[in-house]
């Protein structure tokens, strides 16, 4: 009799461990959804950007920037970016082309005006340093919720707002992270904070978003990024100004095809 009371609390306690981590997904899940919700229907963005490569001694090389960024709602796709460096003159001319995809890898193209070609960013290459940054190529291609599991971790404090603090895991393949912690605020749903964790589980690298401004009423977008890595002790600033929405982009300026002439 012993034996099956401890073998029915035994499951009982099994069961409820899983209802518990369903809750857990499931409110996850809620929360990225609620983050992609409010940022749908925004059409096309364009900024400027100001990225300041630091390495561990305090150097610092500065590189600027435009990106453009089309809303794809067509099912299974995820929107495309295009990033055209202007200064300093290594690097103007160097444009970043991504297409994020759902179901299939995401695809990206390096034009390098030096050689005068088109270089194809290979999944396995994705985890690749961007232009020698602390962004790997990974990190500039437009998040999807639906290539990620979620698991909500707690609530906490940061900086003077209220975060959820939630797990999430790349589902597709060649990621060079086993997971992200992501700071969210309760109130208007903005990244606040982000944490990659390698596939030892150690701390890689640090993101922390700030200086958050509202466009069109709805949109939040940050005017700084700082990333910080925690295992060569360098850093990376990335500088935003200039938003600009709803420019009449269109798919065609957004097609391989034109990245020499961006």
């Amino acid at each position: 009799m012993k034996r099956i009371i401890l073998w029915s609390t035994l499951l009982f306690l099994i069961n409820l461990s899983v209802v518990q981590a369903s809750a857990e997904e499931e409110k996850g899940l809620a929360i990225a959804q609620e983050i992609d919700h409010r940022n749908q229907g925004y059409g096309d963005t364009f900024a400027h950007q100001t990225m300041i490569l630091m390495d561990e001694n305090g150097g610092e090389n500065i590189r600027e920037m435009d990106i453009k960024m089309l809303e794809v709602t067509t099912p299974n796709e995820g929107d495309k970016s295009l990033v055209t460096f202007s200064k300093p003159r290594d690097v103007q001319g160097t444009v970043l082309l991504t297409y994020a995809h759902v179901t299939v890898p995401d695809e990206q193209w390096l034009f390098l005006p030096a050689l005068k070609r088109t270089k194809r960013i290979s999944s396995s290459n994705k985890t690749g340093a961007f232009m020698g940054s602390e962004f790997a190529y990974e990190d500039m291609i437009p998040k999807d919720i639906d290539k990620y599991n979620y698991r909500f971790i707690r609530e906490e404090a940061c900086e003077q707002l209220t975060c959820f603090v939630v797990e999430s895991q790349p589902k597709y393949e060649d990621s060079g992270y086993q997971r992200l912690l992501v700071w969210i605020d309760k109130t208007e749903y903005r990244m606040q904070k982000v944490e990659f964790y390698d596939h030892t589980n150690q701390l890689q690298k640090v993101l922390k978003l700030s200086g958050y401004q509202q466009y069109l009423g709805k949109y939040w977008r940050p005017d700084e990024l700082f990333m910080t890595n925690y295992q060569n002790k360098k850093s990376t600033r990335m500088k935003f100004k200039g938003y600009q929405f709803r420019n009449g982009f269109h798919e065609q300026d957004f097609a391989q095809t034109n990245l020499q002439r961006e």
